[in-house]
């Protein structure tokens, strides 16, 4: 890991905070700082510097070009300025030693949320879509050649593994009608690395939240969660709700408020610190060609400057228990059109879309701490 402070760090003492290369965002840039739960927010907050350290970065992102898989039958593009930004949390298990129980081939979709900006980016909505949703998929070209064939009623998150990340925006599109004009991800392990880097996470559990599965055991009150533990908090479903993946997205929608405070806490007076950061979220985050490199990204955040926890919606999409699985959960028809029809139109989801909605049923067990 890169040293976090004083002179030990990759940042020179006597190079001063904005150098030459391009300005940081202030502390209320934040707009973007739930991407695939961290990744661009500590990039638009740690990426100042000079060129040599800027181009550093840039280096550092990986780019994927989802075009090919996509094609272009798609969803026509947004207007007047509003945004759709795809973000993938995957499950990939390699190197992990079945720590995270058994090693699936490939990786999956662990975590699908759909961030809407609206045109005078002042606002957002963010759609979590359940991993165990039954869909359609759409034919998908696979990454090493090759095509996957449409299938029909199929778990959303089964996407990723036959076609990668263009499969899941691909599904995700024809699931919603929506398009999607960029994604971005961080798996397992460069989430975890995130989350150290910070220095952890503050929470606030108003239940004792226990999982086996997910080695997770908290007591009720504050907790500051380090990497392997936030990890843990935002894969636990056993120990929260019904033990199906709506109650894991309860606790990864206030996970991220947490986490948005944190970015912010940090502000800008430790120049060491925040370059360790930006490193570390530019090793670890994929994004869409188009977007992957850090000057288009902090462009990005510095658009949506505005945006902050309080008037940014989060919404599941609202489903059913599938009566042919009680495992799964199916789309209730009218109440997901409103949502996604609310995101073409750039206006605010109406709460009525939520109100049979199995997903939206009680509330978190993990609140922000103030």
């Amino acid at each position: 890991m890169p040293q976090d402070s004083g002179n030990n760090g990759p940042y020179p003492a006597d190079i001063p905070a904005h150098g030459d290369g391009p300005r940081p965002p202030r502390r209320r840039r934040r707009g973007l700082r739930i991407a695939a739960w961290t990744a661009l927010g500590v990039v638009a907050v740690g990426g100042a510097g000079t060129a040599y350290l800027w181009s550093h970065l840039n280096g550092n992102l990986q780019g994927v070009d989802i075009n090919a898989a996509l094609g272009k039958d798609r969803p026509g593009a947004s207007k007047d300025g509003a945004m759709n930004i795809l973000l993938l949390g995957s499950d990939s298990r390699a190197g992990t030693g079945g720590e995270y129980g058994r090693n699936i081939s490939g990786a999956r979709s662990d975590t699908t949320m759909v961030l809407h900006v609206d045109k005078d980016h002042r606002t957002a909505s963010v759609v979590s879509i359940p991993r165990d949703t039954m869909v359609d998929r759409p034919a998908c070209p696979k990454p090493g050649g090759g095509a996957a064939p449409a299938a029909h009623q199929v778990m959303f998150n089964e996407s990723y593994q036959v076609g990668g990340p263009g499969c899941t925006v691909k599904t995700v599109e024809a699931l919603s009608g929506v398009r999607m004009d960029h994604y971005l991800e961080v798996d397992f392990t460069g989430f975890k690395k995130i989350i150290d880097e910070l220095g952890g996470v503050d929470i606030t559990t108003k239940q004792a939240v226990k999982d086996i599965h997910s080695k997770l055991d908290l007591p009720a009150g504050k907790h500051t969660l380090k990497g392997e533990q936030a990890l843990s908090l935002v894969r636990t479903r056993h120990g929260v709700g019904d033990g199906s993946d709506l109650g894991r997205i309860q606790l990864q929608q206030a996970f991220i408020k947490a986490l948005t405070h944190r970015i912010d806490d940090v502000g800008l007076s430790n120049p060491a610190k925040l370059y360790a950061l930006a490193d570390t979220a530019t090793r670890t985050v994929r994004a869409d060609s188009q977007l992957a490199s850090t000057g288009k990204l902090l462009g990005l955040a510095q658009e949506l400057k505005g945006i902050g926890p309080k008037n940014m919606k989060m919404v599941t999409l609202p489903v059913t228990y599938d009566p042919q699985n009680p495992d799964r959960v199916v789309a209730l028809p009218a109440a997901s059109a409103k949502v996604w029809q609310a995101l073409r139109d750039d206006r605010p989801i109406p709460a009525s879309a939520g109100r049979d909605s199995v997903g939206d049923k009680g509330s978190s067990p993990v609140v922000v701490q103030s």
